[in-house]
């Protein structure tokens, strides 16, 4: 399959690197999967990413020099493992990676509102967050302020329809999201649901209350906080702003 048209010997250096890549990548994959699943906690999944991007950088670094030294002209074969070895290991370190540049730029906190002053409050999630690490109690004035620096694009919505028709498109949107909704009261406008990530599992709670207006049409606010994590690297942010986009639209 990986044949190249030289006929000397394969590569010890791009064979050893392509190994050490897959094997990165496919912790770095069973990581976020054992963890979803529940054969570990997320402590112990986050050692094992860890051990794969260090694994990935050294697959990439051997394949490197496995390609350099198979590149077309010589005479050991292994080019295009090498090449394979590259990319996995590219990618075993890449997303890890990301994650933590993203990690040093936004502002260590979970619990996202587009109302600091008068956050939408949790109602039926309480008991599913009876063992979280993280409270439902909004923190502050001081989380307030690194959100407002970080997001300020994160506002209320003011929406010329009912709040009946708000409720309704609301809930639509959260069920379009894949949110699993928790209780939905459309006499209190509030909806509750549990949003999960895709690759840990990690699962974020979230509520969104709507309110009548005086100019007959009404406000929408949401909230979503992380059970677990001090920092959600700006993955709440990143949700409410969907969801506001996809309601709108």
């Amino acid at each position: 399959m990986f044949a190249t048209k030289s006929k000397g010997p394969m590569s010890r250096i791009a064979m050893t690197g392509f190994l050490v890549s897959s094997l990165a990548l496919t912790a770095a994959i069973g990581a976020g999967t054992g963890t979803r699943l529940g054969y570990w906690d997320f402590r112990q999944g986050f050692k094992i990413l860890n051990w794969a991007a260090y694994s990935g950088v050294l697959g990439t670094v051997l394949s490197l020099a496995g390609a350099i030294l198979t590149r077309p002209g010589r005479k050991c074969r292994g080019f295009l493992l090498a090449t394979i070895g590259i990319t996995l290991g590219v990618l075993s370190f890449g997303v890890p990676g990301n994650w933590y540049r993203i990690a040093k730029v936004v502002p260590m906190i979970h619990d996202i509102t587009t109302d600091t002053e008068n956050p939408p409050k949790f109602v039926s999630v309480i008991p599913l967050r009876r063992d979280a690490p993280n409270s439902a109690n909004y923190g502050g004035p001081e989380i307030a302020a690194k959100q407002h620096a970080a997001y300020p694009d994160i506002r209320p919505l003011e929406i010329g329809i009912s709040a009946a028709q708000a409720y309704d498109r609301a809930l639509a949107t959260a069920r379009q999201m894949g949110w699993q909704i928790v209780d939905g009261n459309p006499l209190e406008g509030r909806i509750e649901a549990t949003a999960s990530t895709r690759w840990f599992g990690f699962k974020d709670d979230v509520v969104i209350r709507i309110v009548s207006t005086s100019n007959s049409g009404c406000r929408l606010d949401i909230r979503s906080v992380s059970r677990v994590g001090k920092s959600d690297i700006g993955t709440n942010a990143c949700r409410i702003r969907t969801f506001l986009k996809i309601f709108k639209d």
